[in-house]
């Protein structure tokens, strides 16, 4: 991971910062109103997602929303309500004019009658791109916290 005091003369600006902010905001709106499909559709075609503790990446946007779309189906008749916090979000020019963000995710997890807790920390490194003038997320690194990444090198706290 690269050091944010490395990469402030990268930074974006003030105009594109609140559009990640705002991309952020209505992405895992979408995610936590079971709309796996929409939600994927915020990849690009090819785009590839990929979590430290599962085996594979997801490649593809196709592979992206069949494989979200069983985690919300098996969510939904576990009766438990799942919302996503995105925070501290770093966002950073590409020299190809994407963006490279990290950011804080916590998943709060409430049973039905229940009381919230948090599921899940991790940490997320995106490389964001403009396309038909809105962001798409052409890869995703989601680093579950107390694992280990996938290089052995241990997740960052």
């Amino acid at each position: 991971m690269v050091s944010p005091v490395q990469t402030i003369s990268r930074q974006v600006g003030v105009e594109t910062y609140a559009q990640i902010l705002q991309f952020y905001a209505q992405h895992v709106q979408l995610l936590d109103g079971g709309f796996a499909e929409e939600w994927a559709e915020q990849f690009t075609e090819d785009g590839v997602f990929t979590q430290n503790v599962k085996p594979e990446p997801k490649r593809g946007r196709a592979a992206i929303a069949a494989g979200m779309r069983r985690g919300v189906d098996r969510i939904a008749a576990s009766g438990v309500t799942r919302r996503h916090w995105f925070g501290m979000v770093v966002a950073d020019r590409l020299p190809d004019e994407s963006v490279r963000t990290r950011y804080y995710a916590l998943v709060f997890e409430t049973p039905r009658g229940g009381r919230a807790s948090v599921y899940l920390s991790t940490t997320g490194e995106d490389v964001l791109v403009r396309q038909d003038d809105r962001w798409l997320i052409r890869s995703r690194l989601v680093t579950h916290d107390g694992t280990t990444d996938p290089a052995g090198a241990g997740a960052q706290s």
